[in-house]
């Protein structure tokens, strides 16, 4: 009997990424608790996506494999989370503004017998915005569930000039190099099965 494929996580933009993919699979979000600090970024979001696929595995009969992820926003050291209010996103838009900043997606899958990790880096190139952009960008309330405030594949689509890497990893789940993961335990899209 094949494994069935289970996203630790409530994120529309990650099901929508398995979505177009080809993959069947049940979204249950996680109760752990995530780190937001003490670790850099690439450990912090791997070990997030851990504590995810850790804690909705322990909710399976066993014989699912399931797939954690955690995104965070990077301008040079500084980590940009969600933003807590709309003055948080302004901050975090105006630093954003005119400069190169990196996105960065830590991924775990796990079954019974093993757990698969690692990151994905994409370095994102935002053209100059002006106060009254970014204040109708947050007007539209897009921004304020997504790590950075913004979410490219919404209206920051205008924001973002160039970028180098994967660009689902920007969305919320680097699908391309997730796939020979995922193949490796037994789960495909549907089209391939």
């Amino acid at each position: 009997m094949a494994k069935k494929l289970i996203l630790a996580s409530a994120s529309p933009r990650r099901r929508e990424i398995l979505e177009t993919a080809g993959y069947s699979y049940t979204a249950v979000p996680s109760n752990a608790e995530e780190l937001t600090e003490g670790l850099d970024s690439l450990s912090l979001v791997r070990e997030n996506s851990l504590r995810k696929a850790r804690e909705v595995f322990a909710r399976t009969d066993g014989d699912a494999v399931v797939l954690g992820s955690d995104t965070v926003v990077c301008i040079g050291d500084e980590i940009l989370g969600k933003p807590k209010n709309e003055a948080d996103a302004f901050a975090m838009l105006k630093r954003l503004s005119g400069s190169v900043h990196e996105v960065i997606s830590g991924y775990a899958v796990i079954d019974r017998d093993r757990e698969e990790s690692g990151c994905c880096v994409t370095k994102v190139r935002f053209r100059e915005l002006s106060d009254s952009e970014i204040t109708a960008y947050i007007n539209t309330l897009e921004p304020m569930d997504k790590a950075g405030a913004y979410g490219i594949q919404e209206r920051a689509c205008l924001f973002a000039e160039s970028f180098e890497g994967d660009f689902y990893n920007i969305i919320g789940l680097p699908i391309a190099p997730l796939y020979p993961i995922l193949k490796d335990f037994s789960i495909l899209p549907d089209w391939q099965k």
